[in-house]
């Protein structure tokens, strides 16, 4: 785990640094607001489980990167429902302050225009909620209490009306372990491994001149 922080770590850090000697406008940023629904799960966690459908909401900022209308960067802070869900209404809900920071390219100078958009995501938990677990042991006074950071690589393509509104789908592939005190099925050995969280969602958003 920690080899793979490391490794992040540096693939995050080149990121910035690229972002720190390009060509940026912050002068020129404009505004938005995003929301969608999302699906997610927990890889290797409850036994039995299911996706937990939530909703995010939020907002960005879209920050020009050189002069050619097809490159930006894109902070933004957003509410974040996840987690999963199990067998017999059992609910593992977690909620996050998520605050990914996209590098979005369009495909062309267009007004109307697809875009694709890669970057991290740093996620910090709000509240975490279960209901009905399966077991005893995903309680969070047990073994069920979700990290205080989640960290995902996420990436999405969409597409956009003349910049202002936006359609898109996004996937966040979880890095860091969710539940790290998660480990004590040793009859299953998927069960020794890091929980991932990995999230799809769709949105839409709405950027102001």
């Amino acid at each position: 785990m920690k080899k793979t922080l490391k490794k992040w770590a540096i693939v995050v850090s080149a990121f910035a640094s690229s972002m720190a000697f390009a060509q940026i406008d912050f002068s020129s940023t404009r505004f938005g607001v995003t929301a969608g629904p999302t699906y997610s799960r927990v890889q290797n966690a409850h036994n039995p489980s299911s996706a937990r459908v939530s909703f995010y909401g939020g907002f960005l900022a879209l920050v020009p990167i050189g002069g050619d209308d097809m490159f930006y960067l894109q902070p933004e802070i957003e509410y974040l429902g996840a987690g999963e869900n199990g067998q017999n209404s059992a609910v593992y809900a977690s909620n996050y302050i998520s605050v990914p920071v996209y590098f979005k390219a369009y495909f062309s100078e267009a007004e109307s225009e697809f875009f694709g958009q890669l970057g991290p995501r740093f996620g910090f938990l709000m509240n975490q909620s279960i209901k009905n677990p399966s077991k005893t042991i995903y309680n969070i006074d047990q073994f069920g209490k979700a990290a205080a950071f989640d960290f995902a690589i996420s990436g999405g393509l969409g597409f956009s009306y003349k910049r202002k509104i936006e359609i898109f789908a996004r996937f966040d592939y979880g890095i860091t372990d969710n539940l790290p005190d998660l480990k004590v099925e040793t009859q299953d050995p998927a069960s020794l491994k890091a929980k991932k969280q990995h999230i799809l969602s769709a949105g839409i958003s709405y950027i102001f001149d």
